[in-house]
């Protein structure tokens, strides 16, 4: 009876090509060439690789080329791994790197089992994610064009009149009855302004759109419970749940706070053990949103209004869960602020805030209705 025999690949995956490197069990890592980077291409590169008694095993890194090559391997039935190029162990005094280095590198990991993956969501999902992505670029370019505006208007001298707040619709009245001497000011202030409004009407277009696409989203149940919580309104809701994706990947609470980046470094050696500043690792995104939801603990325990509206589509248990997590965290920013200070003491209340997310996933896991 034939033995199977595993191959592993590793791949430096760019726009136009691929570098290719191959790992047999008992032989060296060898580099394969380059392929175009074409679908016909890697699949008539995997017949040439494979075979009925051999197990391929492929590898490479994540980046701007996304999943595309990963979920073309996983058609043909061949096992794919989006490594995190943050994790893929660098030799001490390593200083070159190829592109054909960097494909022996890592088949030569994924044989030793020695490579991280990254979570790969389905298409579905990435393309809320994408919408989530888009509606917040489009939030940073409405503050740059309203940044830029204002200050052209200081240059200027024109402020608006007293007891009128920047951007509301009396402002927006008074820039349009604004006048200025020369055409070349006229021309930029009309451009300018024009930029501001183009830029609001673009956030609210994507912002219908993403509470469209949400509510059909298999995680709308969660992203309806995670706005039981003060602070989570519906997109801090919708971003949390695109960004961190399937809750259940994680088995425990301290592995889904490591993933935000909220948890302290350590350098321990010895008896002496030393904590430092936050890991800053994981997704950027969510730890924004984790901690704008955070500031929200600084006050004491309630219901307003609106969370009570929220309230009403999700089931007491997560609601429970909520209250608790308003007292828990209150309270805990209260002790930390005195000694650490409000800004470490937010921190803490944002890792301990992503606690009570993974364990809203965890309730709804278990069975419990949205409402």
């Amino acid at each position: 009876m034939s033995m199977m025999h595993h191959r592993y690949v590793g791949l430096d995956v760019h726009r136009a090509t691929l570098s290719v490197a191959i790992a047999d069990v008992d032989q060296p890592p060898h580099s394969y060439g380059k392929i175009p980077n074409d679908p016909t291409a890697i699949r008539k590169l995997m017949q040439r690789l494979g075979g009925p008694e051999t197990i391929l095993q492929v590898a490479y890194e994540a980046g701007p080329t996304g999943y595309v090559v990963q979920r073309q391997l996983s058609e043909l039935g061949i096992a794919c791994l989006v490594v995190a190029p943050s994790l893929i162990p660098v030799r001490a005094g390593d200083r070159v790197k190829t592109d054909r280095r960097d494909a022996l590198k890592l088949a030569r990991l994924l044989r030793s089992g020695d490579l991280t993956p990254v979570w790969v969501p389905d298409r579905e999902h990435e393309a809320l994610r994408n919408l989530v992505r888009a509606r917040a670029a489009a939030k940073a370019d409405q503050v740059r064009a309203k940044h830029r505006l204002g200050k052209f208007l200081l240059c200027q001298g024109a402020r608006p009149p007293s007891g009128v707040r920047n951007w509301c619709k009396r402002y927006f009245q008074w820039l349009q009855h604004l006048t200025f001497e020369h055409v070349a000011d006229r021309v930029v202030f009309a451009d300018y302004l024009a930029e501001v409004v183009a830029a609001g009407e673009r956030v609210k277009r994507l912002e219908a759109a993403l509470r469209e696409c949400a509510q059909t989203t298999p995680q709308a149940v969660l992203i309806q419970a995670l706005q039981a919580f003060r602070g989570i309104g519906f997109l801090s809701a919708v971003t949390i749940v695109a960004e961190a994706g399937d809750l259940r990947r994680f088995p425990t609470a301290p592995q889904f706070m490591g993933y935000t980046g909220a948890v302290p470094s350590e350098t321990s050696s010895g008896s002496k053990q030393s904590r430092g500043r936050i890991t800053r690792t994981g997704n950027s995104a969510l730890r924004h949103m984790l901690g704008e939801a955070a500031q929200h603990a600084r006050h004491a325990p309630s219901l307003s209004a609106e969370l009570k509206r929220r309230q009403k589509h999700v089931s007491q248990p997560v609601i429970d869960l909520a209250w608790r997590a308003q007292l828990r965290l209150h309270a805990r920013y209260r002790h930390l602020s005195g000694r650490l200070g409000p800004h470490k003491a937010i921190v803490a209340v944002a890792r301990e805030l992503a606690g009570f997310v993974w364990a809203t996933g965890a309730l709804l896991a278990q069975g419990t209705p949205a409402a």
